[in-house]
């Protein structure tokens, strides 16, 4: 940022001097008549103003033999000195500076909001050695050492809480409006903010490896992909270039030697056609946008690695979602306990103190429905791979498990109750002894709160979407049916995923995978825009998505398509605008309608001023919440006990 400033300030300071001596210059020229003193300010102006231009538009020649927007200027500067319009050449000059400043400036604006992400990190961390508290550079703190954060500090590395309870504001990086709990066991990243608590972490990461520069350096590097489209112009302006320089020679002689016209007058019209032509607004009128579009996503938690994939979004057709952790928060929850002859509170207290000696995400969920009961005493612990688990209780043997398990048992089975639970999108697990079946637990991956909005607003917009999971048919069909998706294809592995995608794409066109960037890392290589969830916790998500939402928020997407779309459109109108400006002022030319200052101040600065405040738009879209307003947990049936 210093950089820039000084940058800033320094040609601040040559447009500022140039700017009163070309005033100065026109003031003894058409006010006082002092014609020769006028002519060693324009000079003076000129020299001033275009010392970095001639310096960039000759060295482009020599160097890289290319004729660029420089050199171009320049040329027309000097024809103007020659033919007596000093006072238009200066002007061209300073207008060119000028134009070429506020360029600069639109680019060191749209890149403040990421580097301002970096500034957030402190470069001091408070940290305990040896048992004292003390300020150490945060370059040189080690994964391992333990910093505190006080109230309303900072947090100035990743890490692990390992003591204390607050609130954190992770709005910088993830969008979140609101703060987040942190406890013992929780991770907390650099530049994040400690609202009320007093926090111990444990630094896991180096300051130059936390997730707040690795998302710094991934949008500079995706500032620096460029898009189709600007690929396209940057073609187009190799070739344009030489072609107004050829135009522009012809315009000048070709008058005067075959029809006898003054050559003065045509000349000077060639040169107002040699700034007329300029391509500056065109030039810019493509990444300026794209450079704003990607750095507004960036601060509402959207991360999106280079322009190309900003067109490419606002073309996709269907949304391709895996179900686990994309569609669901990937945490099972109890929903239903169905005692057979027993009652639910014993079902559930048995089947939660076996399961409590299990690391099986079921057994977790069990557990966590029973409670603060007082679980029971159990012996003989085992687990029974891919059916359940069995132990001893009481002196009598009990299972909890699939119903294959109770099957290989000749234990008759409820079906009926089970497949009404199972068409519910329900997984149902069996509570019993050697002859008989207790009860029923029924769990299930909760859907999250943005999920059927999301759909929805995804629909509206003409989007069709498709769910890919796992799952068995009848839960995936029940599922689909809730969140009112277009349709799904159950029952695949990660490779069956893939396919999955190449004929949704042969069949509608381009298409965006969503999941957790980890294990479906394969279909969202395959997609023509891979989107990963929740990318604040995972290297790998950042680093193999296209685009990084950076918290578990469906609702971005919606906000994606919108932004692309409105991005795309700024593109376009700044594209026909450069067009149309620029080609009605050199239809103008021919006539003597256009002067050499004129060009540049409208068609050059004047375009160039419009184009960028035109992309500065973007930064006014804002995500919005699709959270229903009373977003409640699913009711747990039949007097379920937690």
């Amino acid at each position: 940022m210093e950089t820039h400033s000084l940058w800033r300030s320094k040609r601040v300071a040559i447009m500022a001097l140039s700017g009163t001596l070309l005033a100065v210059g026109l003031l003894f020229e058409f006010g006082l008549s002092w014609v020769l003193p006028a002519e060693l300010l324009f000079l003076a102006t000129a020299a001033i103003s275009g010392y970095e231009l001639a310096k960039e538009g000759v060295s482009s020649l020599i160097f890289r033999r290319r004729l660029n927007i420089d050199f171009l200027i320049m040329l027309a500067a000097v024809g103007s000195f020659f033919i007596g319009h000093g006072e238009e050449g200066a002007t061209v000059i300073f207008l060119f500076s000028v134009a070429e400043f506020l360029e600069g400036y639109a680019a060191v604006r749209a890149r403040r909001s990421i580097e301002a992400l970096m500034e957030l990190a402190p470069e001091v961390a408070t940290v305990r050695r040896d048992g004292e508290e003390m300020k150490v550079p945060v370059g040189e703190v080690s994964p391992g050492e333990v910093v505190v954060v006080r109230p309303g500090e900072k947090i100035p590395l990743d890490g692990e809480v390992v003591g204390g309870v607050s609130s954190v504001n992770q709005a910088p990086i993830t969008g979140e409006s609101l703060p987040v709990t942190k406890q013992v066991g929780d991770e907390v990243y650099a530049g994040t903010i400690n609202n009320e608590g007093f926090l111990e972490i444990e630094v896991t990461k180096r300051s130059d490896e936390s997730m707040l520069s690795k998302i710094v350096r991934l949008v500079e590097e995706a500032q620096r992909m460029k898009s189709p489209t600007e690929k396209f112009i940057d073609r187009f302006s190799q070739y344009y270039t030489p072609s107004v320089i050829f135009l522009a020679i012809g315009v000048a002689t070709v008058p005067a030697l075959v029809f006898g016209l003054p050559f003065n007058e045509w000349l000077y019209k060639a040169l107002v056609l040699l700034v007329v032509s300029c391509p500056c607004a065109l030039a810019i009128s493509t990444p300026v946008a794209m450079v704003s579009g990607m750095t507004g996503a960036a601060r509402n938690g959207v991360l999106i690695k280079g322009s190309v994939y900003v067109e490419e979004i606002s073309k996709v057709k269907v949304f391709a979602f895996d179900k686990t952790g994309t569609l669901t928060e990937g945490r099972l929850e109890v929903t239903d306990v169905v005692g057979l002859g027993h009652s639910k509170d014993e079902v559930l207290l048995k089947a939660a103190s076996i399961e409590a000696l299990s690391e099986h995400p079921i057994a977790k969920a069990i557990v966590e429905a029973s409670g603060d009961a007082k679980l029971m005493g159990v012996e003989d612990f085992r687990a029974i791979a891919g059916k359940g688990v069995t132990c001893t209780i009481e002196g009598e043997r009990y299972y909890v498990g699939s119903r294959r398990l109770f099957k290989e048992l000749s234990v008759e089975v409820p079906e009926e109750r089970a497949w009404n639970l199972e068409n519910e999108g329900k997984t149902v697990v069996f509570v019993g002894t050697g002859r008989e079946v207790i009860g029923l637990i029924a769990v299930m991956d909760k859907i999250r709160d943005t999920t059927a909005a999301t759909i929805a607003e995804l629909g509206r917009k003409g989007i069709k979407t498709v769910m890919i999971t796992g799952d068995n048919e009848r839960t995936a069909k029940a599922i689909a049916e809730k969140i009112g998706i277009d349709e799904y294809h159950a029952e695949l592995l990660p490779e069956h995923k893939v396919d999955i995608v190449e004929e949704l794409s042969k069949k509608y066109g381009r298409v965006a995978m969503v999941g957790d960037g980890v294990n479906d890392a394969p279909a969202l290589a395959r997609a023509s825009v891979g989107i990963a969830m929740g990318a604040i916790g995972s290297d790998v998500s950042l680093e193999t998505a296209d685009i990084a939402l950076m918290q578990d928020d469906l609702s971005k997407l919606p906000y994606l398509m919108e932004l692309s779309k409105k991005t795309l459109k700024i593109v376009k109108e700044n594209i026909v605008a450069s067009i149309t400006i620029k080609g009605g002022l050199g239809a103008l030319v021919f006539p003597g309608l256009v002067t050499l200052w004129l060009a540049v101040a409208v068609g050059d600065m004047g375009l160039a001023l419009a184009v960028i405040l035109n992309a500065m738009r973007l930064s006014s879209i804002k995500s919005r919440s699709l959270v229903p307003p009373q977003a409640s947990e699913p009711q747990l049936s039949e007097g379920v006990t937690r």
